[in-house]
């Protein structure tokens, strides 16, 4: 009995552990060169070869300014989008749990009773009689023997769904703190524009009063006083427009968190947050395979490859097996008596022998194989494309926001002489309006450019692959 239990267990594990029809797995080559882009463009990437990889550096170590860390905590522990990605994980988990429990079979227990009356001419002894019989069974009903591994093939590829939804939430949480990074920066640039167009108001209203009072004694001509207060009510327009924009900015960033960010967290100028660490995108382009994306496209792409074993061991014969053991009587009060016993074996085979549907399904999860490749491809050339953007616009950045700042120390010394030409009366006040709107599109363009270096080192840390656990 001993050595039958054994054989039975042994029996069983091979069902649950043997082989099965999938197709052996190689990774596609990736369809992008080896190394990143080369050129004057990518100099500053080249030159941050000895910083750390954005995949080996958390969040925290990354965003230096504590504001901004404190509301990406309350995005992760908030967001609702961040929410149903993992419960779409744990969904997967569920779904991989029933697909694998089909390998092993389901006992039931089981109590019936029956009960006829039989009328005479019906019944064998040529008397009416009443039936009775009661019943309890133990058993197993149409268990499945995966002997060519179809439940086997689709449990591995619900595990590899479920991988793919894991994947699909690291890439999730690396949006989320991209997207709450960039609402807090937009946040502070538009507060900074606010500031400026205050500050550009107040002296252009100042210079409005001062022109009006010459002109009311007839020391300027109308023009003058004109041509300034064009300049205030720009002014003015600008400033309820960033009004709006900050007011804009404060709901996206709530959204994104989840709740109402407190005031003590607002960002400052966009001048004062502190700056993020260096970041190296490495030597090889290899990096980007271990992006979220990338790996969720390729889980998806195993899965696909399963899906062919179950397709082909459709084509194979497939057995199963009901049995049961228990007890039955004619009498209630005799089912558990001694001779009581009953048992029932009952194995079943199906051999295909013609069904067009099983050859068309597995052509289909061949096909469905080849598009799964197709978009991991493709998902690899976007990654690549995105990082080279990135490093692209890295490397000129700085000199861009040097030669912002030259030109903005350029038109506040335009805008200083215009003004002294002006008060000695060798030009007129068309040369000092200019020399202003110069200035005033340097000042904003001084802080477009560092928005835009911020928004780019946000970028490249998340297209690279940091901000997962």
């Amino acid at each position: 009995m001993n050595i039958k239990m054994v054989s039975m267990g042994c029996a069983l594990v091979l069902l649950v552990t043997g082989c099965t029809m999938i197709p052996e797995y190689s990774r596609p080559d990736a369809p992008i060169p080896e190394q990143w882009p080369q050129g004057p463009a990518y100099q500053e990437a080249q030159d941050t070869l000895g910083a750390p990889l954005p995949a080996e550096l958390h969040w925290r170590d990354y965003y230096a300014d504590e504001g901004l860390r404190q509301i990406i905590d309350l995005a992760l522990e908030n967001n609702r989008d961040l929410r149903l990605a993992a419960l779409n994980v744990e969904r997967a988990r569920a779904y991989y749990r029933i697909q694998r429990a089909e390998l092993l079979p389901s006992v039931n227990a089981t109590g019936s009773a029956y009960k006829e009356r039989i009328p005479a001419d019906l019944s064998s002894t040529g008397q009416r009689m009443t039936a009775e019989e009661y019943r309890a069974d133990i058993g197993i009903s149409a268990w499945e023997l995966d002997f060519f591994g179809r439940i086997r093939s689709l449990s591995q590829s619900a595990l590899e769904e479920f991988f793919a939804t894991e994947q699909a939430r690291r890439s999730a949480r690396i949006l989320l703190v991209s997207e709450v990074a960039n609402a807090y920066l937009t946040l502070a640039a538009d507060r900074e524009n606010l500031e400026l167009a205050q500050a550009t108001l107040a002296s252009q209203q100042g210079a409005y009063d001062l022109i009006r009072r010459r002109f009311e004694v007839g020391l300027v001509p109308e023009l003058d006083l004109r041509q300034v207060q064009t300049r205030v009510d720009a002014a003015r327009v600008d400033l309820y427009r960033f009004i709006e924009l900050v007011a804009r900015d404060e709901n996206a960033l709530n959204l994104l968190v989840g709740s109402t960010v407190p005031p003590d967290l607002s960002p400052p100028a966009l001048s004062g947050l502190t700056p993020m660490r260096p970041l190296s995108p490495g030597t090889s382009s290899e990096v980007l395979l271990t992006r979220p994306d990338i790996l969720q496209a390729e889980n998806l792409l195993k899965a696909a490859n399963a899906n062919i074993g179950a397709a082909r061991a459709a084509l194979f014969p497939r057995i199963t097996l009901t049995t049961s053991v228990g007890t039955a009587s004619s009498e209630l009060s005799g089912l558990f008596e001694s001779g009581s016993g009953t048992w029932m074996f009952s194995p079943r085979i199906v051999l295909p022998i013609f069904d067009p549907r099983t050859w068309a399904a597995l052509t289909v999860t061949q096909v469905e194989r080849e598009m799964a490749v197709t978009r991991y491809e493709g998902a690899v050339q976007s990654a690549f494309r995105e990082v080279a953007d990135t490093l692209a616009q890295a490397g000129t950045l700085e000199d861009r926001l040097k030669a912002q700042q030259s030109l903005l120390e350029a038109t506040e010394a335009t805008y200083r002489i215009s003004n002294l030409r002006y008060e000695k009366g060798t030009d007129i006040y068309l040369g000092v309006l200019d020399a202003q709107r110069s200035l005033y599109a340097a000042q904003q363009g001084l802080i477009t450019t560092r928005l835009t270096q911020f928004a780019n080192q946000v970028r490249l840390y998340a297209v690279l692959g940091g901000g997962a656990e």
